[in-house]
């Protein structure tokens, strides 16, 4: 994997140069080298923004949700309760700057495998982690699997039950054999759902995403609530837990037992899924009190 941008912001400038970083392995078990011989299969191009900072713990926006970017996340800058803090964020393959020579490969493991891939690539060892839907999911398992690394986790409607895949079910509530054909369709019925940011997140979904790489995430993400233990998973993490949610979705079951199990639970108001677009400045806020209190 190579990253084609590598943006630090220090004092006001952002620097950018070109960075090298292995490629995370596929489930076939290749090996970097072997997957650098083959761009047209395995290897892809990153696009990577990092803030540095004097602060203990670094704060990696950087698991972002099915149709968001890193931009999403770059106006941390302007939060005083964050300054100072180290911040990483990236495009996920199929997504964004980045691009991946078969982008109907992508799954949440191979995304697990990127943020692994990210970490070790900016030497990053202890680290708050927020992981928004997809991301969230992709934080989740990151954090099953690595838990020694992570001081919290901010989960901000990631995946944790069935009832969490009412936009990625829609691969198979609305079966269809052309990856183009579903994803206007996808688009066309998001832009006319009845939910805060709707609109605006449709708009951008064929400017921040690879149609091929729909089915292939979706489908992996639909496996993993139905059947990946992925309440358990989130409830046995050994560290500070925060489960953010619009004040649209309230009535998630769930939520109650999060509660009762020693998650702190963050309703963003005026807010569905997607808080960053809605309101950004009660989702910034949310977090710099959880990392603070958890640092």
């Amino acid at each position: 994997m190579t990253f084609r941008r590598f943006s630090q912001q220090r004092d006001g400038r952002v620097d950018h140069r070109v960075l090298p970083c292995p490629v995370p392995g596929d489930r076939g078990g290749h090996n970097a080298d072997r997957l650098l011989q083959r761009p047209e299969d395995h290897v892809f191009r990153s696009q990577l923004l990092r803030r540095c900072g004097h602060q203990r713990h670094a704060l990696p926006a950087s698991d972002d949700g099915f149709g968001s970017t890193k931009e999403d996340y770059a106006d941390i800058v302007h939060y005083p309760a964050l300054a100072g803090r180290p911040v990483i964020a990236y495009d996920a393959p199929g997504c964004g700057d980045t691009r991946r020579g078969d982008p109907s490969n992508v799954s949440i493991p191979f995304l697990v495998a990127t943020a692994k891939a990210v970490l070790a690539h900016v030497d990053v060892d202890r680290f708050h982690l927020v992981g928004h839907s997809m991301g969230g999911l992709t934080a989740l398992m990151l954090a099953h699997e690595a838990p020694q690394s992570i001081a919290s986790f901010i989960d901000i409607e990631g995946n944790v039950a069935p009832e969490d895949c009412f936009l990625s079910r829609q691969v198979i509530d609305y079966p269809s054999d052309d990856a183009r054909s579903f994803f206007d369709d996808f688009i066309e019925r998001n832009w006319h759902a009845p939910y805060h940011a709707s609109a605006l997140y449709a708009s951008n979904l064929r400017h921040k995403v690879r149609a091929e790489s729909v089915r292939g995430i979706f489908m992996s993400m639909v496996e993993l609530s139905d059947h990946g233990d992925l309440m358990t998973k989130f409830l046995s993490l050994p560290f500070p837990r925060m489960f953010m949610y619009g004040e649209q979705n309230a009535a998630l079951s769930y939520l109650p037992h999060l509660l009762r199990n020693g998650v702190q639970l963050a309703q963003i108001a005026h807010s569905g899924h997607f808080p960053m677009y809605s309101n950004p400045v009660g989702m910034w806020a949310s977090i710099a009190a959880f990392v603070r209190r958890s640092d």
